[in-house]
This record gives structure tokens, C-alpha cells and sequence, in this order.
């Protein structure tokens, strides 16, 4: 945890870069993106590294994390602001996301703000993308990041990425199979031979 700052809030400007309390003590590394998004990067350690460091890390997620969430992280010294420096270049470009929309495996690819194209959501082109999706900055960006570095087993429930959502809704269907509402559909593709 870092200092608890009460009036502080959340700067989305572009190059922002925040250190991030993660779970077990872990601190990872934040910069705000262009569309407003965080990219996180594939870095972490247990004593706060220089911001130089940080930003020569390769880019591990982008993800959408909801404005007043980051003003109660860094309020709750959960997050620190680390001052504002040049976009990395990984981060500059707009990532696609995939809209997926809920009782169909039908989905929408986005770029920036445009629909670019249809497809199905075991698409092998999109298993990487990010679902479109809001995430909190305390309640979930701590569990995201533990599952998105992959050196700890995460929790079953946390997705993100097409690959990973997917086998959320197959956890799901196992663990309720009296819910018809969690089944999956007959035409379902599933992501590991069973």
C-alpha cells in the first residue's frame, strides 16, 4: 500500500503512469493510453522501481478501468500516481476489442470506435483480445493482474481476454449444472479437449 491521499483523482491524461498495489504485496506499473484505457506492463516487484524501468517493460494487458475507481484507489493509497511521461510506443495505436454480446457466440471486433468486422467468438484471430468490459481498480485490477502475468495460479472466475472468458462461461456451466441459464450452447467450441 502507498500513502492515502484524500483529494486525490484520477488523471486519464495520456502518459500517466501509476504504481499499482497488486495481491501478495506485488507493485505493478500502469501508463493511461491514448483512448484513455491503462496499459499494464509485464513487470512487477516488491519495492517501488523507477518509472524508467517500468516503461521498458513489454505491455501485458490494456484494459478499461472505470475513472472514479482509480480517484477511490489512489484516495485508499491503493494506486500512486508516478507523474506523466511519454506514451510507449506499444500503447499508441488503438488495441481491438471484442463485444460479445450475452445468449449468442456471435461476436463484434472494435477498433477504437468503430465495429471492424463479425465473427465467432472461437475466432483463432481474437483469443487474445480483450472483451470490452469496465474493470474496478480496487475490487478488480488486483486479480487481473495476478492472472494476467501468469506466474500464480489465478482465480477460476477472472477473464479479459477472449481465451480466458471462455473458459470462465465452461467453469461456469460445470459448477451449475442445474442453471440452464449458465449451459452452454449446442454449437459451443470448447477450448480444451476433454
Amino acid at each position: 500500500m502507498f500513502e492515502e491521499k484524500p483529494t486525490a483523482r484520477a488523471d486519464l491524461t495520456a502518459g500517466t503512469l501509476y504504481a499499482i498495489t497488486g495481491n501478495d504485496g506485488w507493485i505493478y506499473y500502469g501508463q493511461v493510453t491514448p483512448e484513455k484505457c491503462v496499459g499494464f506492463f509485464r513487470r512487477r516487484d516488491r519495492q517501488l522501481a523507477e518509472a524508467t524501468d517500468a516503461l521498458a517493460a513489454p505491455v501485458m494487458s490494456v484494459i478499461t478501468v472505470g475513472y472514479p475507481s482509480i480517484t477511490r484507489a489512489l484516495r485508499g493509497g491503493r494506486w500512486k500516481k508516478l507523474g506523466r511521461f511519454t506514451v510507449v510506443s506499444e500503447l499508441v495505436a488503438p488495441r481491438p476489442s471484442v463485444q460479445w454480446p450475452t445468449g449468442t457466440l456471435d461476436v463484434s471486433v472494435w477498433l477504437g470506435d468503430r465495429s471492424d468486422h463479425d465473427t465467432r467468438v472461437e475466432d483463432p484471430a481474437i483469443q487474445n483480445m480483450e472483451l470490452m468490459a469496465v474493470w474496478d481498480a480496487e475490487e478488480h485490477i488486483p486479480a487481473r493482474l495476478t492472472a494476467d502475468f501468469g506466474a500464480e495460479k489465478a482465480e477460476w472466475h477472472v477473464g479479459g481476454p477472449i481465451w480466458r472468458e471462455r473458459r470462465v462461461k465452461e467453469e461456469m456451466a460445470a459448477r451449475s449444472a442445474d442453471q440452464p441459464w449458465h449451459q452452454l450452447p449446442p454449437d459451443w467450441v470448447p477450448t480444451t479437449v476433454r
